[in-house]
Order: structure tokens, then C-alpha cells, then sequence
């Protein structure tokens, strides 16, 4: 049982990291969170009036698949970049209970793979992922709660009036809960895409919205936190994001002057 407070807010938790049992097997309330917010992305989907022609058969048979490979990716990618630890540890890479999922990975091989299956489908690309991006932005906001409960993916220490109070391997630390900023940061990402949706001017608009808006909030909140994936002393997710965020707006940019100039004529 670990204990986190909320100094600033004046609250207190005691909490587990199993939700409960079935047969003698626990089940965690990390994998609670991810499935839930997948359950209530699909039922916001389905009743979706901005579909840009996809079917939504389609779009819980590319979810499927997303979520398979993007949670294969999700661990892949996490491996990587702890390669030491893993390498003495070969029996931990495929125990996926304890966490230990970079969302990056997950997003670039699930992405990829609904690219294939549109392919192989004719299903236009870009009409398919400004259906569902803003969906992926909800699951993402509620699957965050699985690190509040793990007690991980928070940031430095802060005296900021969200400052979430939890025992370290230091003792007690009072630091940024960075999972909570994303959680809140994705859900206003969220209700930006469905109000985007209802005006889009062109295709992959809301999905390219989605990559400028997320990679600019995860950049933030990387130079916060303390448990990055590390790259030659760089950490990785916020060297991509800023990748993914330059190419974005460079896109969007193009995009929107292309619309202005076909106005003008």
C-alpha cells in the first residue's frame, strides 16, 4: 500500500497497485485504466457524427490491431532504451504487469500498422485518423491514471500547489505529478479535436493538430520529469517530440497557406 498526498489540496490516498483477483491472478489497476479508456474512446467513436466516411467496423478492427501491435511497440521501445537493465534481465522483457510502456512506441507502430490495414483496405488514410485521433487523446487522458497508481511518471521537486507528496528511494519527496498535467493536458487536446472535427479544411488536419498540440505538451513536461528514457544523456521522447512538433507545424503551415492562396484566386 503506498501513500500519496496532495499538500497543496489538502487530500490523502492510501493505494494498491491490484484492482483485484481472478483465480489467484491479480490484476492491476494500470491495466484498469488502459481498458477503460479504450472502452470509452470506442463508445465516444461510435457515436460520432464527424466518421469522414470510415466505417466504424473498420475502425474497431484497426483497433484491435493498433492496440496489439501499439502495445508491442509501447514495450519494444521502453526495452530499447533500458537495454542494460533488460539485457541482464531477459525474463522481465515480456512481464508487462509491473508498467514499463513508452507511449511513443505504442503511437508510432499502431499508427503504422492502421496505416497497412487502411492500404490493404482502400480506406483513406487521413480521413481514418481524424476520426479516431481524438479518441486516442481521451484513452490517453484516462489510461494516465494507471502511473498515479503505480506511483511513477511524476517529475522534480516543486513547491507548485499540485505537488504531489510520495516516499522515494530518498524518503519523502513532494515533486511534479506529471502524469496528472498529461492526463488534463490530453483532455483539453481531446474536446480541441471534436471542435476541429466540425470545422476541418482539409484531410489529416485533426491528426496533425493532434501531433502539434501533444508533442509541444510532452517536450514540457519530459524537461520535468526524472525517469525519462535516455539517449546518450538525452532524453528521447523530448528530442522527438520536438521532432514531431517542428515537421507539424511545418505541415500545417504549408496546409494553410495553400487554402489562403486558393481563396485569393
Amino acid at each position: 500500500m503506498n501513500v500519496v498526498t496532495f499538500p497543496g489540496l489538502n487530500l490523502k490516498f492510501e493505494i494498491s497497485k491490484i484492482a483485484f483477483s481472478i483465480l489467484g491472478i491479480s490484476v492491476y489497476k494500470y491495466a484498469v485504466c488502459i481498458v477503460v479508456g479504450i472502452v470509452i474512446a470506442l463508445i465516444l467513436c461510435k457515436f460520432s457524427k464527424e466518421k469522414f466516411g470510415v466505417d466504424y467496423d473498420d475502425v474497431l478492427v484497426g483497433t484491435i490491431l493498433g492496440i496489439v501491435f501499439g502495445t508491442i511497440g509501447a514495450r519494444f521501445y521502453y526495452v530499447i532504451f533500458n537495454f542494460d537493465y533488460y539485457l541482464n534481465n531477459i525474463s522481465q522483457i515480456f512481464n508487462f504487469r509491473n508498467g514499463g510502456l513508452a507511449i511513443y512506441g505504442g503511437l508510432i507502430l499502431g499508427a503504422l500498422v492502421i496505416c497497412v490495414y487502411c492500404k490493404k483496405n482502400k480506406i483513406v488514410i487521413l480521413n481514418f485518423l481524424d476520426y479516431v485521433i481524438p479518441y486516442i487523446a481521451i484513452a490517453q487522458s484516462i489510461g494516465r491514471w494507471g502511473n498515479f497508481f503505480n506511483v511513477e511518471a511524476y517529475g522534480q521537486e516543486t513547491t507548485f500547489f499540485l505537488r504531489m507528496g510520495i516516499n522515494t528511494s530518498v524518503g519523502y519527496q513532494e515533486v511534479h505529478p506529471t502524469f496528472l498535467y498529461e492526463s488534463f493536458s490530453t483532455l483539453l487536446i481531446f474536446i480541441i479535436l471534436k471542435f476541429l472535427q466540425k470545422k476541418r479544411k482539409f484531410q489529416g488536419e485533426i491528426f496533425i493538430v493532434y501531433c502539434l498540440l501533444y508533442s509541444a505538451i510532452r517536450a514540457l513536461l519530459e524537461s520535468m520529469r526524472t525517469d525519462s528514457l535516455l539517449l546518450f544523456n538525452f532524453k528521447i521522447s523530448q528530442i522527438l517530440s520536438l521532432i514531431i512538433l517542428s515537421v507539424s507545424l511545418i505541415i500545417i503551415t504549408i496546409k494553410f497557406k495553400k487554402i489562403d492562396m486558393s481563396k485569393k484566386k
